[in-house]
């Protein structure tokens, strides 16, 4: 990579922490040598929070992991997705929505709270610590408006609430042209009220034997509806892309001819 400022071009390692100071715009990243310090205090204030904590946590470790700078360059990037895996962990939200996508809408905005967190206290009311609490409060403020922002956006593509008449229509279909066994729909109803289920529990919800039941699991699975971690292990509903336009449509743009 190329120094914007001082045009010396560095050689960027995957993974390896800073050995130089770094400047970003006004503000002086800590030294290189304090930066395993810092890292370490970070994970100490952010590992073990609570479930509002962390969702809350996330928006303030976001700017904290820039203001450490710990890389020469894709400190930005790498915030994001540490953002993501957060609210993944946290929320359980299966990745079917991502704050990163949103802030890469709104950048100016983005950036300018991230540069207005990288100042110090304004005065005794602001915050205990040598960086402005105001300012980490407003980027927090619009993190979480962006989460939900986006939150809604995909509730809005998916509709949830009518994600079930959606897949059991595809079942019905499936069934008529001889591609899944009658009552296959059941199964992944039941698959979507309970979250997974038990490749045990199958026979009783469809009221069959268990030999019927495992070849209405493996056409459920070949059809790309169902997944399971083994043989053995519970049943979960997967959203292929080759599913993508019946179950949920509007997810991805239409091709153009």
């Amino acid at each position: 990579m190329e120094d914007p400022e001082t045009k010396e071009r560095v050689r960027v390692v995957p993974g390896e922490l800073r050995r130089k100071d770094v400047r970003v715009r006004a503000h002086f990243a800590v030294s290189p040598g304090a930066v395993p310090r810092f890292l370490e205090r970070f994970e100490e204030v952010y590992d073990r929070l609570g479930k509002t904590d962390s969702i809350l946590g996330t928006a303030a470790a976001h700017h904290r992991l820039v203001w450490i700078h710990p890389f020469v360059d894709g400190n930005g990037r790498i915030a994001r997705l540490m953002s993501h895996a957060m609210l993944l962990e946290t929320l359980d939200s299966g990745a079917v929505w991502s704050v990163a996508r949103d802030l890469a809408r709104n950048v100016d905005v983005y950036k300018g709270h991230l540069a207005a967190c990288d100042s110090t206290r304004r005065n005794h009311l602001d915050g205990r610590g040598h960086l402005s609490e105001e300012a980490l409060a407003g980027f927090t403020d619009f993190f979480l408006r962006t989460c939900i922002d986006q939150v809604q956006f995909m509730e809005s593509l998916m509709q949830p609430d009518r994600l079930r008449a959606r897949i059991l229509l595809w079942a019905e279909e499936e069934i008529r042209v001889n591609t899944l066994p009658p009552k296959s729909g059941s199964i992944l109803e039941a698959v979507l009220c309970r979250g997974e289920l038990p490749r045990a529990d199958v026979a009783g919800v469809v009221g069959v034997g268990e030999r019927h039941a495992r070849r209405m699991v493996s056409a459920l699975i070949a059809r790309g509806g169902l997944a399971s971690e083994s043989p053995r292990a519970p049943l979960r509903l997967v959203f292929p892309a080759a599913l993508a336009s019946r179950w949920m449509p509007g997810l991805f743009p239409e091709k153009k001819m």
